[in-house]
This record gives structure tokens, C-alpha cells and sequence, in this order.
């Protein structure tokens, strides 16, 4: 009999539960980017999600999370992900001394996280970033100490994302992510747009995890509350744009970006933000968010001649399902102190 490892998914943020059997559910992008993965790799390895706010999953199905508590306890697994917390991932070795541990980390830390480098590099847990911005980014925050192992893979979208015949409202915009991602400066950008162009609409979805102030909500504007993700792709398709322009929150990846351009659906972004660049697909996408004649004209010269976007595959689930097949399967195939080149392997292969 083949012997399957087991994996511990360890998610100490997640806002709400959720269960690895979950595809429609409105979540943010870390929790969709999870359940891709472990979908995409189940029967080549076992996984359990341990999640700090397990008791608000409402699944009851074989896959649902279990408390976190239960992660520093033997569940026979071979290896942990730890989603986000370089504490917990910390703690979780002094638990586990000689189990393979990575941080998988979908966020920027912040300054008073100085110590991080040093503590994980003691603990010899490496660091997956979810691209290559990301990882700079981090590599550049931890340069006056000792740092731990750090590479990249990219964050999935689906492999039959591609566009469709669905026709398209030349003067919809559509906003769906949390409102702590500039959505206040996203409104005052389209109120100052809409004196422009009158007939602009803006449609914002939202997870739904965080109540965070906006400010008063412009005329034009249709809040959608969550979505489902096919309804959230669906508007995605009938919009003329993904409207994002804002230059106060730095996107480790962006999903959402990645998936409107793979619809066919261009995004307006801040130029040199986070990893809006490498994302995405062409760099007429890439704006100055306070510029407003800059706005505008884009919204007129697409409302007159709408881009034909081709994606290049880099973010399918099929190349990043094989990339985390790698790296998992080298993480558990030797213990702490060894794991070293193997692991960055599929990372710099894919950069």
C-alpha cells in the first residue's frame, strides 16, 4: 500500500471557518488560495486544516477544520503549512522538533515584526511567498538580520477561466475586495470620475469579514455585499473594467487581478504597487490612481476600443498545483535542518 503523507494546514487568521471541501463560498483570497491547493493535491497527500475559528465552519463534512489547539497535538502528520503567523509557526516547533515547518505567507508584515527573520531562522522554518514582488519585499524587510530560507510560488486561478461571449456594459466598474484595501479612496475616485462620465456605474462586492469606514457612499454606486465566486465571476465578465485605483494597499499577489484577466477583463491599478506589475498582463492596465484625466481617458479609450487580453498560464492551478506538489513532497522527505535547495526548487524554476 503507497503510503500518503499528511499535511497540517495550521490557519490561526482566517476571520471565519471554512471547511477544504468548500468551491462557492464568499471568501477572501488566502482561503480560496487553501482550498485550491488541497483539492488539487488530495490522494497525493493528506490534509488537515487547523483554524482558530473552527467552531464557525458550518460544514460538517470529513474536511472540516479542526481547533487550533489540536495542531501543537500528534495528529500524524508529517509536515505543517502555517497560513500567515510566524509566531504560531514558532510555537508550532517547540511542539513539533522534528517535523518539517514553512510559513506560507499571503501578507506584508508589519514593523514591529523586526524579530521575525531571526526567530524563524533559528527554528529552520522557510517561508513560501505567494510571488515574486512579495518575496523581494519580505527579503528586503529582513536584511540587517538573519533570515530563514525564502521563495515563491504564485497564488492559482482556475485552469477554464478564459472569456466568454457575455456581453459587456461599457459603463460598469466593478470593485470585489475588503474594504480596508483603499475601497475609501476607490469611491472618491469614482464620485470625481462619475462628474466626468455620468452614466459610470460601480458595482462593490465584499467578503464580507471586516467592517472597516469608507466614508458616504457616492450616487452611482451598488453595494453587493458577498458573492459567491461565480457570481463574482460573472460580473467580473459583464463589467468593463475591475476598478482599483487606490496607492495605499500593497497586494502580495492580487487574485482578483489575475482572474479578471483571465476572463478577459482589464483591471485599472496603481503602477509599481505591490504585485500589480507582475500581474498584470499588460501594462496599459497600470495607472496613477490620483491621476484623474489619466482615469479618465483610459475609461473612454476601453468604453471605445476594449483590450483583447491573452494571460500566459504562469497562475493556472495546474502549474502551481504541481509546484506545491514539489515543494510539500521535498518538505517531508527529509526532516528540520536538512531541507535546504530542494525546496526552493520549483520556486526558482517558475520565477
Amino acid at each position: 500500500m503507497n503510503f500518503t503523507p499528511a499535511i497540517g494546514i495550521v490557519d490561526p487568521c482566517a476571520p471565519s471557518g471554512y471547511a477544504l471541501s468548500e468551491n462557492d463560498a464568499p471568501l477572501g483570497g488566502t482561503e480560496a488560495t487553501v482550498i485550491k491547493i488541497a483539492q488539487a493535491l488530495q490522494g497525493r497527500f493528506r490534509f488537515f486544516l487547523f483554524q482558530a475559528n473552527a467552531h464557525k465552519c458550518q460544514s460538517r463534512c470529513k474536511h472540516a477544520p479542526i481547533p487550533l489547539e489540536h495542531a501543537f497535538q500528534d495528529h500524524g502528520c508529517q509536515g505543517f503549512l502555517v497560513i500567515n503567523s510566524w509566531k504560531v509557526a514558532c510555537r508550532l516547533r517547540r511542539a513539533h522538533p522534528q517535523k518539517p515547518i514553512a510559513l506560507w505567507l499571503h501578507v506584508h508584515p508589519g514593523r514591529h515584526n523586526r524579530q521575525m527573520g531571526k526567530r524563524l531562522a533559528s527554528a529552520d522554518i522557510d517561508v513560501f511567498c505567494v510571488s515574486k514582488s512579495h518575496c523581494e519585499s519580505l527579503k528586503r524587510f529582513l536584511l540587517d538580520g538573519p533570515m530563514p530560507k525564502i521563495s515563491h510560488i504564485y497564488n492559482p486561478i482556475a485552469d477554464d477561466l478564459t472569456p466568454d461571449t457575455t456581453p459587456r456594459d461599457m459603463n460598469r466598474l466593478f470593485f470585489c475586495s475588503a474594504p480596508h484595501k483603499g475601497l475609501k479612496q476607490v469611491l472618491a475616485q469614482f464620485d470625481a470620475l462619475r462628474e466626468r462620465l455620468p452614466n459610470l456605474t460601480l458595482e462593490v462586492a465584499d467578503p464580507g469579514y471586516l467592517r472597516w469606514d469608507v466614508g458616504p457612499i457616492p450616487d452611482g454606486v451598488w453595494l453587493r455585499g458577498r458573492l459567491p465566486h461565480d457570481r463574482l465571476i460573472a460580473r467580473l465578465r459583464r463589467s468593463l473594467c475591475l476598478f482599483y485605483p487606490q496607492d495605499k494597499f500593497a497586494e502580495t499577489f492580487g487574485l482578483v487581478i489575475a482572474e479578471a484577466n483571465a476572463v478577459g477583463t482589464p483591471v485599472l491599478v496603481q503602477r509599481g504597487l505591490g504585485a500589480n506589475d507582475e500581474v498584470t498582463c499588460t501594462a496599459e492596465q497600470l495607472i496613477e490612481a490620483n491621476n484623474l484625466d489619466q482615469l479618465e481617458a483610459r475609461v473612454r479609450y476601453w468604453q471605445r476600443n476594449f483590450p483583447r487580453l491573452q494571460t500566459d498560464g504562469r497562475f493556472r492551478l495546474i502549474q502551481i498545483a504541481g509546484q506545491w506538489h514539489e515543494a510539500l513532497s521535498n518538505m517531508v522527505s527529509v526532516g528540520p535542518g536538512q531541507a535546504s535547495e530542494n525546496i526552493l526548487k520549483p520556486q526558482i524554476s517558475y520565477g
